[in-house]
C-alpha cells in the first residue's frame, strides 16, 4: 500500500519525538487480511523464525529512512520482515524507521488487489530498491491468464538494483520461489499463499493446522474417555458378576451346611429311637 504520490522518504525532523500516524485507511479489500491474519501466517512466520526480541514481523504501518511528518510518498508494505532489529522501536514510533533500526528490511510482501496491482509491480518495486530493502515479493491471489502481472514474483536486492528470483511451477496450480532472506519456498497454491520449510518439506503451522490439531486432541480425549468408560463399565460387570458367582457359593455352601447340620439331626433322632427301641426291647 502507499500514498497517493509515491517518492523519496521526507527529511527527519530536527527537534521533538515524531510517532508516525496510522496509514490511511483504504477501501476495505479482503486480499492481505485472507493471507495474513486469518491463517496466521504473522503469527507462526514470528514463531517459525524465532527470536522475536530481535526479528519483526509486521506490516501495513509507515516506512520511512529517517523520522519526518511529511507521509508524503512513504510506502506501507503488507508484510515486512527485519532481523537482527528493535520490534520494540517499531511500535513506539508506529512505523520502521531504516535510521533507528540501523538497516533496511530483509523482506517485504505485498499482496495484490484490484486497486494496487500494477503499482505493486512498478512504482513499489523501484522505492523499495531505493530503500535497500533486500527481498521484495509479491503475491496476486487471482490467477489471470492475459495479465501482465505475474502471481508470484519476486526480486533480491544485487549490486543496488533487483534481480528476479526464480519460480518454478512444481505441479499443476501451483508455483514456488525460494527467499534466501527466510530460508522459505513462498508458494502460490490455487490462490493461496503457502510458506514452506525446506528443512521439513512441509509448510509451516497454518490456523487451520493448529485446528486441525485441536480437533485430533479432541478426537483422542473422546476416545480416550470413551475407553475409559468401557473399561469402567467392564470392571463394574466383572465386579458384578464376581460378586453374583460368591452369592452363589455362598448359598450354595450354606445350603450344604444345612443339609449335613440336618442329616446330622436325623442319625442323632435315629440313633436316639434305636437306643429307645431297644430299651424297651429288653424290658
Amino acid at each position: 500500500m502507499t500514498t497517493a504520490n509515491p517518492a523519496a522518504a521526507a527529511h527527519p525532523k530536527q527537534h521533538g519525538y515524531i510517532r508516525f500516524p496510522d496509514p490511511p485507511e483504504r477501501t476495505p479489500e479482503m486480499t492481505t487480511f485472507n493471507h495474513l491474519s486469518l491463517t496466521g501466517n504473522v503469527h507462526f512466520l514470528t514463531h517459525h523464525l524465532a527470536n522475536p526480541e530481535t526479528t519483526l514481523v509486521a506490516g501495513e504501518h509507515y516506512l520511512a529512512i529517517a523520522p519526518t511528518t511529511d507521509m508524503t510518498g512513504l510506502r506501507y508494505p503488507d508484510l515486512l520482515i527485519a532481523f537482527n532489529v528493535n520490534p520494540a522501536a517499531y511500535y513506539q514510533r508506529n512505523a520502521y524507521v531504516i535510521s533507528e533500526q540501523g538497516k533496511p528490511p530483509d523482506f517485504v510482501l505485498e499482496i495484490a488487489s484490484p486497486g494496487t496491482r500494477g503499482a505493486d509491480n512498478t512504482g513499489k518495486r523501484r522505492d523499495y530498491a531505493e530503500l535497500g530493502i533486500t527481498e521484495y515479493w509479491r503475491f496476486d491471489e487471482i490467477h489471470r491468464p492475459r495479465s501482465p502481472y505475474p502471481r508470484l514474483a519476486a526480486d533480491r536486492l544485487t549490486d543496488g538494483e533487483y534481480c528476479p528470483l526464480e519460480m518454478e511451477e512444481i505441479a499443476e496450480g501451483v508455483l514456488q520461489g525460494y527467499s534466501p532472506a527466510l530460508n522459505l519456498h513462498l508458494r502460490w497454491e490455487n490462490g493461496q499463499l503457502k510458506w514452506h520449510d525446506p528443512a521439513t518439506g512441509r509448510h509451516i503451522t497454518t490456523l487451520a493446522d493448529e485446528r486441525a490439531r485441536a480437533d485430533r486432541e479432541q478426537q483422542a480425549r473422546i476416545q480416550a474417555e470413551i475407553r475409559a468408560r468401557r473399561e469402567q463399565e467392564a470392571r463394574i460387570q466383572s465386579e458384578s458378576r464376581a460378586r453374583r458367582e460368591q452369592e452363589i457359593r455362598t448359598h450354595a455352601e450354606t445350603r450344604a451346611r444345612n443339609e449335613q447340620d440336618a442329616r446330622i439331626r436325623a442319625e442323632a433322632r435315629a440313633r436316639e429311637m434305636e437306643a429307645e427301641l431297644n430299651r424297651l426291647r429288653g424290658q
